[in-house]
């Protein structure tokens, strides 16, 4: 491994451990604001790596996770901005084959596909605005965004959500479950 993949690989493992403590998090703006530095980070590693749809998606994450920091600002309680980045989303994935040469195989298809399942669940949690929910639709997100983190050998994203799973069920049994 040369020092490039090793500096890549490494903002990977630092955006692993933001995602993977946002579940941890009691409040849903927390748990917002560390997947935004996590996207951030995510970003940079899968440019860096060439997963350029991960890459797209993950920019649009962090844009996505700032308007719903700022829920109020951008009135983000409407469901225009479900679609709004729905819209960029589907925009990233097609941009992946039309723009930056990814070979258009039903395989590459379906690889390049699965983070969109992730984004969308997690707008889904965003809009709908609840911690128990974000955790719920990580159930969703996460083993999408896993199998492309193996299929473009992102060590970072594929810990994290290997841990981002575990960290989503001890959040759901911790916070989420009635007691009794």
């Amino acid at each position: 491994m040369e020092a490039y993949d090793i500096i890549a690989q490494s903002i990977g493992i630092v955006a692993m451990a933001m995602i993977i403590l946002s579940f941890q998090q009691k409040s849903q703006k927390n748990i917002i604001i560390m997947q935004l530095c996590g996207n951030v980070l995510f970003a940079v590693n899968m440019f860096m790596i060439g997963a350029v749809a991960g890459g797209f998606l993950n920019l649009i994450g962090a844009c996505r996770a700032f308007v719903y920091t700022n829920r109020k600002t951008f009135r983000a309680d409407k469901l225009v901005w479900f679609f709004v980045f729905g819209v960029f989303y589907i925009l990233a994935y097609a941009l992946s084959f039309l723009v930056f040469d990814k070979e258009p195989t039903l395989f590459n298809f379906i690889i390049e596909f699965l983070p969109l399942i992730g984004m969308f669940s997690t707008g889904i949690a965003f809009y709908l605005n609840t911690p128990k929910t974000m955790r719920q639709m990580g159930l969703i997100s996460s083993p999408s965004w896993l199998i492309y983190n193996v299929f473009n050998f992102a060590l970072g994203g594929i810990i994290c959500e290997i841990l981002a799973m575990f960290s989503i069920v001890i959040g759901m049994i911790r916070l989420d479950r009635k007691k009794g």
